[in-house]
């Protein structure tokens, strides 16, 4: 039994083997039979190539790109097969790639090249988000039709889709892709994209816990961690979001702040986020503090062009005093204030472009460490080529003029940075992107060389202003070229559509309600003779003043006043104190027309009276880049307009007209009085005055972003001649929005926001005013296209009949919150909403709740 066992094992054994014999043998027959495979290693001449597979791109440029030509001596298989796999794989443009022979005559061989291309991006679907964030997104993810979709591409997108919301605070987001073919295709490889994404709820901090910390409190350790919060009641400018990129920088931030206290030592052990549930997650962190350290001795090494002492001064630290490393190495530069006074600054800001500093730590003796600060100096740099680019429509002599660096000048990092001011306040440039290229830097040589890079936006702007005021709507529409070319005005060719390039501002500007009409003309050419920074500038302006017709509720235009007027005014940039500075000179003329035009203003209806006025003005202006969003500095200006003092030479009594038959009439009761209207004729007809104004702001960058803007205002107008007295014109009128500035009686108008246009002043206007408001801007965008910021307001400002009364400190209050967007082709647009606290004059309410639309105008 066991011997006829064995032998049938071996039966079935021998069987399965010639089975597997048999199958080797009809596989290498069948294999052998098929086209796909090529004898090895031989050499032929290659007869011809076809492209199959291919949609978007034409067979021969495949062909091309593989390098073969027909004649070619090319062995198959071998390294020139696989090397042209490799070259097409290297293209990213398939999905497959195989290469056939089809036939073999002789010594020739004809292959087939097969390929698959990747799919195309057709169309991308959103899904998730808000409709109006979506074409955003798209082009942020460089979702383009046409687009390759590859796998890569695919995991690429999601993973930039699901740390964008990480970095928002949507730690749980989810995001999803799928394609599918395009319905409405043009080649059969178009493919949609649709991208769900679902953010879920933000993950807020619940608790921040510190261990292992004596020396300093938790309180102080979570105010120095600035964007991780833990959640406050009634904290809503900063949200207790948790963003991991914010939480490593402020882990960073707990121990710059053991530094700035003397604990050199600091260090984090821990830090555990634990999850509590999908919303809410807890931080704990374990620190150890080490000891406190002080300042030993600090020395300078290598400095040959300033002395220990001077450098001590700017460095602003003992021995003895405690160890501050953060600001010792601010002391010695600090990235985040380019004019900063550090040792850095003071060498590059004096041509030392090759110095290097570095701070070394040389001895630490029990709580004492000992510096030096090592010096390299190297060689003064010179600019060898000063260059600007991306200026298309601004002419090159526009922004040259401004550039505070020249070649052959020393190099000084305070003109580079003064230079990207400037640039940004010529309002031609997107300010934020303006970006100084230090290049062909030579340090053996002594040279460098630098290119400005600019963006040009536009400039030129369509105005369109709306207000109430002066007893009705009042509505502007301007043209204002602000970069303007008169040299060109006669050249058909420079109209695109106007010349443009000179840096000249050419304003028309047409204001009216029912009431009134404004026609006003100017220009300005700030670099007259194009040597020096004198500014020129010219208007002309007329005004149609209409009485209200009670009947008709409309104007009566047999009732007129009209204002004819034109300025010329010279401004030039001084040098002492500094360059900032600007003073400047105005002579203005304005005649005043008075037909039938009885109001409790002019007493007398019908005449005319003429405003001859010297103005000077002394304004300084150093606020940061961007002129529509100061991040800093400060801009004021005092001014003074006064008349000739014609009392002092005309002989006429003025406090005794009344006596003087000339100005008498006989009334209805047969009675000699003074004929009112006569006297202030003769008083007005020649304007007496001088008028003081004074505005401030100051711009402070509070943190990141948010900039406190401080505004004082304070006007005055006055009389030589107590007996003439303060003239009808030239007043002041507090409240409201301050538009409807139109040219009528030489009038300002005063915003103060919360209560309506002017309401805060007389009927006849207010001779003395001051004014107080702080604002905290933060800017949503600031791209060309349009910069947005929002805002909340505190302020407040009085007015008087005369400087007797005056009060400054009995104001009226208000505060609100507004927004801001300006739009090169429109200006700035805006809207307010200001709550007034106190009632206006002859109420016992407070104002209330008041909406203030701005267009073409800024607080």
């Amino acid at each position: 039994m066991e011997k006829q066992a064995n032998n049938l094992t071996k039966n079935i054994m021998l069987k399965r083997y010639l089975g597997i014999l048999l199958l080797l043998l009809i596989f290498t027959k069948y294999a052998s039979a098929q086209d796909t495979t090529f004898d090895k290693g031989e050499e032929y001449i290659l007869g011809g190539i076809d492209v199959t597979g291919v949609e978007t791109y034409n067979d021969q440029s495949v062909i091309s790109y593989t390098g073969w030509r027909i004649g070619q001596k090319i062995t198959v298989p071998g390294e020139q097969i696989s090397d042209v796999i490799s070259k097409l794989w290297g293209l990213n443009l398939f999905s497959d790639i195989n290469i056939y022979k089809t036939k073999i005559e002789g010594d020739k061989i004809f292959l087939e090249i097969s390929v698959v291309e990747l799919p195309v991006l057709a169309d991308v679907k959103v899904t998730g988000i808000k409709e109006r964030k979506i074409d955003d997104l798209i082009e942020e993810a460089d979702l383009k039709k046409g687009k390759k979709v590859t796998e890569g591409f695919l995991a690429n997108t999601k993973s930039y889709l699901t740390n964008k919301y990480k970095k928002e605070g949507f730690l749980n987001t989810k995001v999803n892709i799928n394609t599918i073919k395009s319905d409405t295709v043009e080649t059969s490889n178009e493919v949609k994209m649709v991208v769900a994404i679902d953010r879920g709820e933000k993950v807020k901090v619940g608790n921040i816990e510190f261990h292992g910390n004596e020396m300093l409190s938790d309180r102080k350790l979570r105010k120095s961690m600035k964007n991780t919060k833990q959640k406050v009641f009634g904290r809503f400018w900063k949200k207790s979001k948790f963003i991991p990129e914010d939480f490593e920088a402020d882990l960073t931030s707990v121990i710059d702040t053991y530094k700035e206290n003397g604990y050199r030592d600091a260090r984090i052990i821990t830090d555990t986020v634990v999850r509590q549930n999908e919303k809410t997650i807890d931080i704990d962190i374990t620190l150890q503090e080490g000891d406190k350290y002080y300042f030993g001795e600090i020395d300078f090494v290598g400095n040959t062009a300033y002395s220990d002492q001077q450098l001590g001064r700017i460095l602003g630290l003992k021995k003895g005093d405690v160890y501050n490393g953060v600001l010792f190495d601010k002391r010695i530069e600090d990235n985040t204030k380019p004019d900063g006074n550090t040792i850095a600054n003071l060498y590059q800001n004096n041509g030392y472009l090759f110095s290097q500093i570095n701070p070394v730590e040389v001895s630490a003796k029990n709580d004492t460490i000992d510096f030096e600060v090592r010096i390299v100096e190297g060689k003064l740099a010179y600019f060898q080529e000063v260059s600007v680019s991306g200026n298309e429509r601004t002419n090159d002599h526009v922004i040259y003029r401004e550039l505070r660096t020249r070649p052959g000048q020393l190099y000084s990092k305070e003109n580079v940075v003064r230079t990207i001011r400037e640039l940004g306040q010529l309002g031609f440039f997107d300010p934020e992107t303006i970006n100084p290229e230090i290049k062909d830097a030579n340090p053996e040589a002594g040279t460098v060389g630098i290119n400005y890079a600019l963006t040009e936006k536009g400039s030129s702007q369509i105005e369109l202003q709306g207000g109430y005021g002066g007893g009705g709507f009042i509505g502007t529409v301007g043209l204002s070229f602000n970069n303007f070319s008169i040299k060109n005005i006669f050249n058909g060719e420079e109209y695109k559509p106007v010349p443009m390039g000179d840096g000249q501002r050419l304003s028309l500007r047409l204001q009216a309600s029912r009431f009134f009409q404004t026609y006003s003309f100017s220009f300005v050419e700030p670099w007259l003779g194009g040597k020096k920074p004198v500014q020129f500038s010219t208007s002309i302006s007329r005004t149609l003043q209409f009485r209200y017709n009670p009947r008709t509720g409309d104007a009566d235009k047999d009732q007129r006043f009209v204002i004819t007027g034109a300025t010329v005014g010279l401004a030039k940039r001084l040098r002492w104190p500094d360059d900032h500075f600007q003073l400047s000179h105005a002579l203005s003329y304005q005649h005043y027309d008075l037909q039938n035009y009885n109001t409790s203003l002019f007493t007398f209806g019908n005449g005319y009276s003429h405003n001859f006025a010297y103005t000077i003005q002394l304004s300084r202006n150093n606020t940061y880049v961007n002129p529509i969003f100061p991040m800093g500095g400060s801009e004021w200006n005092i001014s003074l307009k006064l008349s000739p003092p014609y009392s002092l030479f005309n002989n006429i009594d003025y406090g005794n007209l009344e006596n003087d038959p000339e100005f008498q009439m006989i009334n209805s009761q047969n009675q000699v009085v003074p004929d009112q209207p006569k006297i202030d004729q003769e008083k007005y007809k020649l304007q007496e005055f001088y008028k003081v104004k004074f505005s401030g702001n100051w711009y402070t960058n509070i943190v990141a972003k948010l900039v406190l803007k401080t505004g004082i205002e304070f006007g005055f107008l006055g009389a030589y001649n107590d007996e003439r007295g303060v003239i009808p014109f030239e007043r002041f009128f507090l409240g409201g929005d301050g538009l409807g500035n139109y040219t009528l009686d030489g009038r300002d108008n005063i915003s103060l926001r919360g209560y309506p246009n002017q309401s805060l002043s007389g009927i006849d206007g207010s001779t003395v005013y001051n004014k107080f408001s702080l604002e905290l801007r933060y800017p949503i965008t600031l791209k060309p296209t349009a910069s947005i910021y929002g805002l909340t307001f505190v302020e407040g400002g009085s007015a008087y009949d005369t400087f007797n009364q005056y009060n400054p400190f009995n104001l009226k209050r208000s505060a609100g919150l507004g927004v801001r967007i300006f739009m090169p082709a429109f200006g700035l647009l805006g809207i307010d909403f200001g709550y007034g606290f106190d009632p206006i004059p002859g109420e016992v309410e407070p104002s209330g709740w008041q909406t203030h639309f701005i267009i073409g105008q800024q607080f």
